[in-house]
């Protein structure tokens, strides 16, 4: 594995965020296309195949990297930004929606994390990006958004995005709470990771909650997001006028005095 860079970084904003890494002469971060809100000059953009964490492993390694990416839904490639220069330079990172960036040293829980998929913002080059299936046969077929997980290793730093609110919890041996599955940002290898059914077919039906849920057993560190961006999609979707939904107001003379001076009509 190449070695880490150790990058220092800022983060702004409040629920639109981005991050701001500063690099050293010949530093570099990796991140996912798409992902750059501004750099200074004599940072250099390479995209390379895979993550760049296997390149003293040759063209294999670099080909082992991608397919695992692949196999996640993610691209076979992926951006490295570098400091060409002689002094300090910086590049910065926009959050995809509103939320917030999660900073995690990876060399402080023990050089692991398991994500979600998506969460995944940029990190220090040498950062592995790998995989994590589930073991129980519960997760792999009900686990939706949380059964294919993205496994960070290094010690370098990596930064991810939670929708909405973010929170972690500590669990303690033993201690388990339970999880709509979307809401998982990532915890630590060492959590027992299960999908539980919900119980009461009615409570399923009409709840709203779906039939399964994820269960996250301790010991170990969870990220947990209040607005994942699947949850978000669907209530634009469902609130879209070409999309079925209603207008809010659009029954009323006001709704409609409102269409006219905005154009809709």
């Amino acid at each position: 594995m190449a070695p880490m860079h150790e990058v220092d970084y800022q983060i702004y904003g409040n629920d639109m965020q981005f991050v701001e890494i500063e690099l050293d002469p010949q530093e570099a971060v990796v991140a996912e296309a798409g992902g750059m809100m501004y750099m200074d000059d004599s940072i250099e953009m390479e995209t390379i195949f895979g993550d760049g964490s296997h390149e003293n492993k040759g063209f294999f390694g670099s080909l082992m990297s991608a397919g695992k990416r692949l196999l996640t839904g993610e691209s076979l490639f992926m951006t490295v930004f570098q400091n060409q220069g002689y002094d300090k330079r910086s590049v910065a990172f926009g959050a995809p929606y509103p939320g917030q960036i999660l900073p995690i040293h990876l060399a402080e829980i023990g050089g692991e994390m398991l994500a979600q998929k998506d969460s995944f913002l940029c990190a220090a080059k040498g950062v592995s990006l790998g995989i994590a299936f589930q073991r129980k046969m519960g997760a792999g077929l009900f686990g939706g958004e949380g059964f294919i997980l993205q496994r960070l290793e290094g010690d370098g730093w990596a930064f991810l995005h939670a929708g909405g609110a973010l929170v972690h919890r500590d669990l303690a041996p033993g201690e388990m709470i339970r999880v709509d599955t979307g809401c998982i940002v990532g915890f630590q290898p060492s959590v027992d990771y299960d999908i539980q059914y919900v119980g009461k077919i009615k409570s399923a039906l009409f709840g709203g909650e779906g039939l399964f849920f994820a269960t996250l057993r301790g010991p170990g560190r969870v990220y947990l997001q209040s607005l994942p961006f699947s949850r978000l999609a669907d209530r634009v979707i469902a609130a879209s006028p070409r999309m079925g939904g209603k207008q809010q107001g659009e029954g009323s003379i006001l709704g409609g005095l409102g269409n006219l001076i905005d154009g809709d009509n």
